[in-house]
């Protein structure tokens, strides 16, 4: 798998991009790549310095940041809330929950922060690992002022670690850094080609995998309707009115935690 890489690749997704693209394609079932890319890992129940040797063949190498996809567990199919404890600790939400945004402003998915504490609630130590948590949103298909609702089927995970030079997430790196890169990526014979215009958390046309196919699918469809894809944020008259979701973002933030 190395020399599908060129030198300095990163794969470095937007925010955007990780719930409109991969996470509603792993939803309606566009599963042999992007498992490739993101596996499928129930990392509720691993501890988190455990999980960079299971990320994906993009990430694996990462010291800061690694992508998963998490199975909805039972107990949320009948409304419970989700078990978040390991062996060595458990994670903890911390601040309020988000929405996640397309280019466009429109809403396409919601966003919750997690911190993981050695020992047992509520008594625990915080420590240094972190995870965004993003859901997908549905709307349904038959009015665009349905309430959407969230898809509980697969979270899409990023963990990652704090460090004094970590970068901020989902910006991408400054344009004159891209065109440095590409450059030594060419002298290095980038097997992408000298004039790939590969950005970092993009995989080029030329790749092996078969993520250039899903990309070129028009994402409307992906989601499961134009209603989908059509929904804003800002829906009411009123810019100021906060999206109401069936699934309360106040419940989802407010988890309770089983503990042993």
């Amino acid at each position: 798998m190395e020399d599908i890489f060129p030198p300095g690749f990163r794969f470095f997704p937007t925010e955007e991009e990780l719930v409109s693209f991969y996470l509603n394609n792993k939803l309606q079932g566009q599963t042999n790549a992007i498992d490739r890319v993101i596996p499928v890992i129930d990392i509720n129940g691993i501890e988190p310095w455990n999980l960079p040797t299971l990320a994906g063949e993009f990430c694996r190498g990462d010291k800061e940041q690694w992508f998963f996809f998490s199975p909805g567990q039972e107990r949320e199919a009948r409304g419970g809330k989700p078990n978040r404890t390991t062996a060595c600790g458990y994670w903890k939400a911390t601040g309020s929950p988000g929405y996640v945004y397309s280019s466009d402003n429109k809403v396409i998915g919601v966003k919750k922060t997690m911190v993981f504490y050695k020992g047992k609630a509520p008594s625990g130590r915080k420590t240094k690992w972190k995870m965004n948590e993003y859901r997908a949103i549905q709307v349904s298909n038959q009015s665009n002022t349905a309430t959407p609702q969230l898809r509980r089927e697969f979270s899409l995970c990023r963990v990652y670690v704090i460090s004094g030079s970590f970068r901020a997430f989902d910006r991408r790196p400054l344009e004159n850094e891209r065109v440095d890169q590409l450059r030594v990526n060419e002298i290095n014979q980038n097997p992408f080609g000298a004039t790939s215009t590969h950005q970092a958390g993009r995989m080029d046309a030329s790749s092996s995998f078969e993520i250039s196919q899903l990309h070129s699918t028009n994402l409307q469809e992906v989601v499961g309707g134009s209603s989908s894809t059509n929904w804003h944020a800002n829906n009411n008259e009123n810019n100021g009115d906060e999206v109401q979701f069936q699934d309360s973002l106040w419940e989802w933030d407010n988890e309770h935690f089983n503990f042993p």
